[in-house]
């Protein structure tokens, strides 16, 4: 990635209307250069609109994620939903690769009562034939599976990294408020630690294309998200330390006013 951008999950809550065209355009005009269209609910959007997103997206200069579905779980015990996640997530990377996209991120599954090791081998088995599809097809985009907060959830920082050492085409999607109420810590020297295990680990490829998520969360049993400025997630420190590593790609704003935080984050970023 040229730089490290920064846009909202979703269409602007300001855009004047809420489909992805008008979303791009007021995404742009907001002084943003990254939107992350959301899949979350099913694979919807038509290949005309997405060929259409594309030339605007590069007229505007504005780079494009995906986030597929939340239903997928790669560890089902069924293989019915097990079949049914991995076509949500060759929809999602399609329909990306039409509409210019760079990365789709989703939330690997559900450890369900497995041993952790068992459930790795199953989720990278699965992750490995979707890219080897995806390749069949010319399609090269980065697959990311997402850090997660919850303990019963498969997403560890050192899980999605290893998914990454293991697979072509997968890099970790790291979100910070998953982190900080996964692993119960927001110094800034834990999420230090975390890009200095990116980086060795994964080297600068994955420093200089990096597919971040950002918000504030509150700490009871649901994890909803807030806004930063009332949550404890040190974004500061942490765009200082994203400045320090050199990292590049896109930062996603996931907060409830999703174009509000990204602004934050953006301007704050060009002060540094």
């Amino acid at each position: 990635m040229d730089r490290l951008r920064f846009g909202p999950a979703g269409v602007p809550l300001s855009a004047p209307k809420r489909d992805i065209i008008t979303g791009i355009i007021h995404t742009g005009a907001l002084g943003l250069d990254a939107m992350e269209l959301e899949f979350v609910y099913g694979v919807r959007l038509k290949k005309k609109i997405a060929e259409k997103a594309k030339r605007i997206a590069n007229e505007k200069d504005i780079v494009l994620t995906a986030h597929a579905p939340y239903y997928i779980n790669l560890n089902a015990r069924e293989q019915s939903k097990i079949d049914r996640s991995i076509r949500m997530l060759l929809d999602s990377a399609r329909i990306l690769h039409v509409a210019g996209g760079w990365s789709v991120v989703f939330h690997p599954g559900w450890y369900m009562g497995k041993p952790k090791e068992e459930t790795y081998r199953r989720i990278k088995g699965i992750i490995e034939n979707v890219v080897k599809a995806l390749g069949d097809e010319g399609i090269r985009i980065w697959i990311r599976p997402e850090t997660m907060e919850m303990e019963k959830k498969f997403g560890t920082v050192d899980e999605v990294i290893r998914l990454s050492q293991d697979i072509e085409m997968v890099l970790p999607c790291i979100d910070f408020a998953h982190i900080r109420y996964r692993y119960h810590n927001r110094s800034p020297s834990f999420f230090r630690s975390i890009l200095e295990k990116i980086e060795n680990k994964l080297g600068k490829e994955a420093i200089e294309n990096m597919h971040i998520h950002i918000s504030g969360i509150r700490l009871d049993p649901k994890g909803s998200h807030l806004n930063l400025g009332q949550s404890d997630i040190p974004w500061q420190e942490i765009l200082q330390l994203l400045k320090e590593f050199g990292v590049k790609g896109v930062v996603i704003s996931e907060s409830p006013n999703i174009e509000d935080d990204a602004i934050m984050l953006k301007k704050y970023w060009e002060r540094l």
